[in-house]
């Protein structure tokens, strides 16, 4: 009589994950966690484009035409470690409280080794083309391999095509190399003396405070300002025009002449190219109600989404495809595991996606955005992923409890992120002024040894520190 072997059974679902940025990795790790991929009943794989995880905290020399990685030189997180980081993984003790990039990706390629995610994850890998063809995802890569999924869960960032406004003249800058994008930008040196800088987010703050301490004349452009003057800083409200003979011309008659260079810190487009029209109509929604029954990306939002994930359309199971961490002015890490715990919930049970009822909260959001003055529907998808100080916290809280069913045995949001968020840029205005007094490695050194709560010691203590304090000891600060 034959021996039949042992064999581990054929997995029932197959799950494709496009990016190992940080969402990325939360997507994978969650997914391993689960039971159905314990007992083998899920397998997954992870597309990573680049030679190593990380995504854009993973460097790269900017090149002639793509933003492979937007890092500058002097680049730290907006973000105390202790609210950025994943809520599974702390970043280790004693890291500086507002840590530089290469930390950031250090701690990444750490939480992939430790969960061993890496063997799940194929470099060097590109997506090409994700179609839905007879109940699958049809996903090509660039070694032209082809395969078959369930489900395909978008991870591929947000940080590579520069987002250039439409400004008479700014075309010829930029072919001149007078301007660029802030994702090409590494460091201050070498772009003149006279430097204008567009866009008050943080990667324009940044890039001010850096041209200043080089020494630069640098004039500030942000859209609603009113001109102030000085004769080293100056700060300016909209471009109206770039001019051939180096003058930028602003929207209150202000000019500027003998401009050097110009920096974009004009953010970036939301982009799939994977996807062809089939699957995501490259345009702005019609206005809601009704619900579209087909999925649109307007180049700052994709629409609609059931829980900012899950495609709420005709064409496909709106379990079978799920956009992580679309969010932004939240801390993503965190925001990216609650995604990923919600996303294994719908892929073991696609009936937990109730449509009529997330289409109903769909148009709550919108109806939100009107009533606040937001109301055409341009500007309501532009900030359409855009959450309110305190909003990504409930968040993640009904994502806890949609993953676990309802039930009151599930992960919550501590009480101390809710706390400390608010005072994010106090946080690290003090940060900064203790780091460059020589004294922040001492304020943090074994902080982390005995948990979390160390951490949230060491803000509040920050927090409470006066101008005459920062003056004392380190030792004196930590009391």
């Amino acid at each position: 009589m034959d021996i039949v072997p042992n064999l581990p059974p054929e997995p029932s679902k197959r799950i494709c994950i496009i990016g190992a940025g940080a969402s990325g990795l939360a997507a994978l790790k969650i997914v391993t966690d689960s039971a159905e991929y314990q007992r083998g009943a899920w397998s997954v794989i992870a597309y990573e484009s680049r030679s190593n995880v990380g995504g854009i905290w993973f460097p790269a020399a900017p090149e002639e035409n793509q933003a492979v990685s937007p890092l500058y030189d002097s680049l730290t997180t907006n973000l105390p470690h202790p609210i950025m980081a994943y809520t599974s993984y702390p970043f280790p003790p004693s890291t500086p409280l507002y840590p530089v990039a290469s930390v950031v990706q250090r701690y990444l390629e750490s939480y992939a080794s430790h969960f061993n995610l890496l063997p799940l994850i194929q470099l060097n890998t590109k997506v090409a083309k994700a179609r839905w063809e007879l109940g699958k995802w049809a996903v090509t890569t660039s070694t032209e391999d082809q395969d078959l999924f369930d489900h395909l869960v978008v991870a591929n960032g947000h940080y590579t095509v520069p987002r250039i406004p439409q400004t008479p003249g700014l075309d010829h800058w930029l072919t001149s190399g007078r301007a660029m994008h802030s994702a090409f930008y590494r460091r201050p040196h070498g772009l003149g003396d006279k430097v204008v800088i567009v866009g008050a987010g943080p990667s324009g703050q940044d890039l001010v405070t850096d041209m200043r301490k080089a020494g630069k004349v640098v004039i500030h452009s942000i859209r609603g300002a009113e001109s102030t003057e000085g004769e080293h800083f100056r700060r300016r409200g909209t471009i109206a025009e770039f001019k051939v003979d180096g003058s930028i011309i602003f929207e209150d008659g202000a000019v500027e002449k003998n401009v050097d260079r110009c920096l974009l810190a004009t953010g970036y487009v939301v982009e799939f190219p994977f996807f062809d029209d089939s699957v995501l109509k490259p345009e702005i929604p019609p206005p809601c109600p009704p619900i579209p029954s087909e999925l649109f990306n307007s180049t700052y939002s994709v629409f609609p989404l059931s829980r900012q994930l899950f495609p709420l359309q005709a064409q496909f199971p709106p379990s079978s495809l799920v956009f992580m961490c679309l969010l932004y002015k939240i801390a993503p890490l965190p925001v990216a595991e609650a995604q990923a715990m919600a996303m294994v919930r719908a892929f073991a049970d696609p009936s937990s996606l109730e449509p009529m009822q997330e289409a109903v909260d769909i148009m709550t959001r919108y109806e939100n955005f009107v009533s606040k003055g937001i109301e055409t529907p341009a500007a309501i998808y532009k900030a359409w992923h855009r959450f309110g100080e305190l909003e990504q916290f409930d968040y993640r809280d009904e994502l806890y409890t949609f993953a676990a069913g309802g039930s009151e045995e599930r992960q919550k949001v501590s009480e101390w992120e809710r706390e400390l968020y608010p005072h994010k840029v106090t946080l690290r205005e003090k940060w900064v002024a203790l780091a460059k007094s020589g004294r922040g490695d001492e304020f943090v050194r074994g902080v982390g040894e005995g948990g979390t709560q160390e951490w949230v010691d060491a803000m509040w203590r920050l927090l409470r520190l006066s101008s005459k304090e920062k003056e004392t000891s380190t030792t004196d600060c930590r009391l």
